[in-house]
């Protein structure tokens, strides 16, 4: 059974206490996560969702929008309402994006912006460790799940692990690990910035969009700083999850 033809079964009660466009939203909202819909596939039009859930269009358009001011749906203008990709990182677990993704069922994927042998910068020099004029790789790269960018990465990797950038093909922690050089821990600063006018071209987003700025140094078992990662992600498409105990 494909989801259009689930959506019978997604009327909402109109004995309930609840408003029809709530009820619609929720139900909509367990369709998108339990996978009726995929990542970047068409919602039904308001049109359609009105006929098969006997409620009106104006019922119908409220319950996309709330989808849409709870990121899981975007519309696009001139071509419809679709699934928002999003992706989900627990803060306890420390994996490459790719493997987050592939675990998700999205094909993760790099737009190589830049791959280049450079100085260490003093700010390099202070987050790995490294001796002064020590040399690292500097790469940089929009990362995507299905084509659709969800961050800016850029990572710096003294060149003792990485002595050619070019040999990266989509997963750095991949490439790192065929070198013997996979981290075993890192430290994340997680911060809340707006989208500089270049940040917002190279994301597809409006200047002064929300972003996440993550900040990760990453360490080898020995304790030797492997990796410094500056990522600006999306806040619409991507955010972590912790578990907290008490």
């Amino acid at each position: 059974m494909n989801a259009l033809d689930q959506l019978a079964g997604f009327r909402p009660d109109a004995h309930s206490g609840t408003p029809l466009y709530i009820q619609v939203a929720n139900k909509l909202s367990s369709g998108i996560i339990s996978g009726d819909w995929r990542a970047n596939e068409a919602l039904p039009s308001e049109r359609t969702l009105s006929e098969m859930l006997d409620i009106s269009r104006v019922t119908a358009r409220k319950a996309i929008d709330m989808l849409c001011e709870r990121g899981m749906l975007t519309r696009r203008r001139g071509s419809g309402t679709y699934i928002t990709p999003k992706l989900e990182q627990p803060l306890s677990r420390l994996t490459s994006f790719s493997e987050e993704l592939k675990q998700r069922g999205f094909t993760a994927g790099s737009r190589w912006l830049q791959r280049e042998i450079g100085v260490a910068t003093p700010l390099e020099l202070l987050s790995l460790g490294l001796s002064p004029s020590m040399p690292v790789a500097r790469l940089k790269r929009l990362r995507t799940a299905d084509n659709v960018v969800m961050a800016i990465e850029t990572s710096t990797i003294p060149t003792v692990y990485m002595p050619d950038p070019h040999g990266v093909a989509n997963s750095l922690y991949g490439y790192l690990e065929e070198r013997g050089a996979v981290p075993s821990r890192a430290l994340q600063h997680i911060r809340a910035v707006n989208a500089s006018a270049e940040q917002a071209r190279l994301a597809g987003i409006e200047p002064g969009a929300a972003m996440l700025h993550i900040t990760r140094v990453s360490y080898l078992e020995s304790g030797a700083a492997v990796e410094l990662t500056h990522s600006y992600c999306r806040s619409d498409y991507y955010e972590y999850v912790a578990e907290v105990r008490r």
